[in-house]
């Protein structure tokens, strides 16, 4: 059941995060999700892999960067499609989150932050509780990857 968004305001602005996220998609044509470890706001929640953006970095840079530190992989800017953006105001802050897809990496993707990684089909991700600001990304993928 989707919670409600907040309805927009124009009294009190909410503080904008900026964070960037990854389809991995493996070649088999299924896509990588993380869950986040308990102790983690939102622990236990499926959500495609990245972070947030540092000052002055580009999003780009900032997913290369976090690939490298969660998943142990090396991806390069070429590698890196953008296929759309999730806009979501939660209580207390406004995310923007741009989806990059990624189908060429070097190395093995490990967990390196002690989350969970399952690879599922772009049609089965509904499957697993994901953050609500996630949610409107699915349907992207499943146009992009078909019904697996």
């Amino acid at each position: 059941m989707r919670r409600p968004q907040a309805p927009l305001r124009k009294d009190s602005p909410l503080k904008l995060l900026l964070v960037v996220a990854a389809a991995l998609i493996d070649s088999d044509g299924r896509v990588l999700i993380a869950q986040r470890p308990k102790g983690k706001q939102l622990a236990d929640l499926w959500e495609f892999p990245g972070g947030k953006i540092d000052a002055g970095e580009r999003p780009e840079e900032a997913l290369i960067r976090e690939l490298a530190e969660e998943l142990g992989i090396v991806v390069k800017l070429a590698c890196l499609a953008p296929l759309t953006f999730a806009s979501h105001a939660y209580d207390d802050f406004h995310l923007l989150m741009p989806l990059y897809v990624c189908r060429r990496w070097e190395g093995f993707v490990t967990p390196r932050e002690g989350q969970a990684l399952k690879w599922v089909w772009a049609k089965d991700l509904r499957n697993y509780p994901m953050p609500p600001a996630d949610a409107p990304l699915i349907p992207p993928l499943i146009e992009l990857l078909g019904p697996g």
